[in-house]
């Protein structure tokens, strides 16, 4: 049993030293509990943590700030977060940050204007942030982000290449050919592509997978097909797979594209996987539930989260420049995808 807390004098919110009271510990006992420090034991935590609920304490913020001059805050901004890969990424860096001792401030925009971009970053660093994430897809926004003056560092992740400078990101390239060599070592000769969006630069390296998985083995891609990330757009592009014999195989650049392509092969009786075989890009949490259940791409949203947030910590600790390998995605194979028939 911890100790009796002490008496508030004049009625005063418990502090710092009062939870060390009640825990029995040392004032940098709870010091490190608080900054989440590995070197505290989970004993000792649970009965920190306890003195804390206990006592009511809630910790403040601007003496913290004051002592150290640090604000353990990091800012993130974002775009197109309805996209499962935008938002999931937004959601990775938060949790990264939250298990770092970090709050991470997001603010989402709707586009990537010079304007839009600047009022985003005014207001983080109006909020002190250590560091800024820049989460980019359009290539015109990675120029627009990369043009920035920042008092303190940035971190850019999609759409990165593989060795570029404070930035992480998903090797795009490697999981379209991990889907395209897929079908092709099923058989399957010509594969089609749903393209994403051209002005986004993880479509573009997509695409660039794609043909590549076949310029290797000396054969012609099949027909491309222009998409927007939606499933719509990609019902549009099945309509016409649907009615084109000789397309046995399809890559979606994404797992909602494909859904679309599905759906219209379904309504013209192409059987899956036995016509054609399909396969998207994201392994999102209901391609598992498409009908058959999607091969695709699996991301590891986590992993960036981690690795971005780690490359920040690095900048602001005076690292110069640190660089992160891409990191690779897996294929994730299920009933969508089948030997072509004979």
């Amino acid at each position: 049993m911890p100790p009796t807390p002490p008496a508030k004098e004049g009625g005063r919110g418990p502090n710092m030293a009062d939870v060390a009271a009640a825990a029995g510990v040392s004032h940098q006992t709870v010091s490190r509990v608080l900054n989440g420090s590995p070197l505290v034991k989970d004993a000792t935590r649970a009965r920190v943590l306890a003195a804390i609920e206990q006592l009511g304490y809630r910790r403040n913020y601007a003496a913290r700030v004051l002592a150290t001059n640090r604000t353990h805050r990091v800012g993130m901004i974002a775009a197109h977060l309805q996209l499962h890969g935008p938002s999931m990424i937004a959601v990775s860096v938060q949790a990264a940050g939250h298990e770092a001792g970090y709050d991470v401030s997001l603010v989402g925009v709707q586009d990537f204007s010079a304007s839009t971009l600047r009022a985003a970053v005014d207001r983080l660093l109006d909020e002190a942030v250590e560091a800024i994430v820049v989460a980019v897809a359009h290539r015109e926004a990675m120029d627009q982000a990369l043009s920035l003056d920042l008092p303190v560092p940035m971190i850019v992740v999609q759409g990165v290449s593989s060795g570029q400078a404070m930035a992480v990101g998903i090797d795009q390239y490697e999981g379209a050919r991990l889907a395209v060599d897929h079908l092709l070592d099923l058989g399957h000769r010509h594969v089609a592509h749903v393209t994403g969006p051209p002005e986004w630069v993880e479509a573009g390296q997509r695409r660039a997978g794609w043909h590549e998985a076949h310029e290797r083995r000396r054969l012609l891609p099949g027909p491309e097909l222009a998409g927007d990330w939606s499933a719509r757009s990609g019902y549009e592009a099945g309509l016409r797979i649907a009615e084109d014999p000789d397309v046995t195989a399809v890559f979606a650049a994404n797992d909602s594209m494909a859904l679309g392509v599905l759906h219209a092969l379904h309504e013209h009786g192409r059987d899956v996987p036995g016509d054609v075989s399909v396969v998207g890009f994201d392994n999102g949490p209901a391609s598992a539930f498409y009908w058959p259940a999607l091969t695709t791409v699996n991301q590891e949203f986590s992993l960036l989260g981690r690795r971005a947030l780690d490359l920040a910590l690095q900048a602001i600790e005076g690292a110069p420049s640190p660089t992160s390998d891409l990191i690779r995605p897996t294929l994730v194979v299920r009933a969508s995808t089948a030997p072509p028939r004979a």
